[in-house]
């Protein structure tokens, strides 16, 4: 059974920093992705990753603050979290795609995890 759970979720002060992670079982994604979705607003793009690790895309809000990354034979996705922003505040999704190209569309990734909550303090 397809599963993605996410897991690293928390409180921090702004300028603080947190790792999200994402751990995928029943099979392997070529692209992963996570998008986050703060109260009252549409689910958006944050970042993506290919098999390799070595092709990721930003959202220009995150660029330069958050640096995705995959490991354990691709089974298992990162998301380091610097600098963190109030405005960084939301759920934050685990996605993959069985396609081979990245996008930052959310339709086109085909499974979700439940969500992990990050709250930044001002």
């Amino acid at each position: 059974q397809m599963q993605l759970v996410e897991s690293g979720g928390g409180l921090v002060q702004a300028g603080g920093s947190l790792r999200l992670s994402c751990a995928a079982s029943g099979r392997t994604f070529y692209v992963m992705g996570w998008f986050r979705q703060a109260p009252g607003k549409e689910r958006e793009f944050v970042a993506s990753v290919d098999w390799s690790g070595g092709g990721t895309d930003y959202a220009d809000s995150v660029k330069g603050r958050f640096t995705i990354s995959r490991g354990n034979g691709g089974n298992t996705m990162y998301l380091q979290m610097n600098s963190l922003k109030p405005e960084d505040t939301a759920v934050y999704f685990c996605t993959g795609r069985t396609g081979l190209h990245q996008t930052r569309v959310a339709g086109s990734y085909d499974y979700w995890g439940q969500g992990t909550q990050v709250t930044v303090s001002s």
